[in-house]
């Protein structure tokens, strides 16, 4: 699992935009490089409300771990795709509630890593581990899962503008799918990713792949739901990512903002 400093070295692009670092810039953060402000740059003089975007996601982790920790009584997380450390990172969340609650983080890109394990500190009762792991390998994040997560009770699967990163012809719906036949019943799935029903955010997110190492394919709303078939939704639905259970004092995003991310929970059966 581990690499050595050199393989990091390797693997870390600095000369090219990777996506983590990207959307570390566009929330704010101090870690990213040159080439990643610039295309962050590109993208918000395409489309303004992106950084709004990437708030609203983190927001929504925030209001799901917090619902799936508390009201649905999980206790055990799986968090792929986790990008770079920032506030109220799923175990922060889910410990506050619950103290030996269980997080698996799992990312591909050796700069999350290195900043997760510095950064990201369990609770004495409860246990994170991270995984240097692709979401195109879902098996083998369930077989190294397996050594912190228990398979027979619930487990919470969040996928946070993750998907989207999967072209189509890497069957996204597939990798989905092979994730949760996995987990037990009562486990839930916690998703969102960017639509692509604003022109502005498409052109935003044509002229990002032109410059990046990774590519970002928006969908239709319509078919971000798909991945919830067989689980049971909870209220209020597959929705635009600020109308997922609120917080009562949130600001109200600007409407372009709005529609450029859909999100939704659903319960294994």
């Amino acid at each position: 699992m581990d690499h050595t400093h050199g393989d990091l070295s390797d693997r870390l692009q600095t000369d090219r935009p990777h996506s983590a670092r990207v959307w570390n810039y566009l929330l704010g953060g101090k870690d990213n490089y040159p080439v990643d402000s610039e295309v962050g740059d590109v993208i918000l003089a395409t489309f303004p409300e992106f950084a709004a975007v990437a708030r609203q996601q983190r927001q929504f982790l925030t209001r799901a771990v917090r619902h799936l920790a508390g009201e649905a009584g999980v206790r055990q997380f799986l968090d792929i795709g986790t990008g770079l450390p920032t506030a109220d990172n799923t175990h922060e969340v889910a410990q506050r509630i619950a103290p030996e609650s269980r997080i698996v983080y799992v990312d591909n890109d050796p700069l999350v890593l290195t900043h997760a394990r510095a950064l990201l500190t369990s609770s004495p009762e409860g246990a994170c581990a991270y995984l240097d792991a692709d979401v195109r390998d879902p098996e083998r994040i369930l077989a190294q899962a397996a050594d912190t997560l228990d398979f027979d009770r619930p487990i919470a699967l969040t996928l946070l503008g993750i998907m989207g990163q999967l072209s189509d012809d890497e069957h996204p719906e597939e990798i989905v799918a092979t994730l949760l036949d996995a987990l037990p019943s009562g486990s839930y799935l916690a998703l969102s990713d960017g639509t692509n029903t604003n022109e502005a955010l498409n052109t935003a997110v044509a002229g990002y792949n032109q410059q990046s190492a990774h590519t970002y394919h928006l969908r239709s709303p319509e078919r971000i739901a798909g991945y919830f078939e067989g689980l049971d939704v909870v209220d209020p639905g597959v929705v635009v990512t600020s109308a997922w259970r609120p917080d009562p004092d949130a600001e109200p995003p600007a409407d372009a903002a709005v529609e450029a991310a859909v999100c939704g929970v659903g319960r294994k059966p």
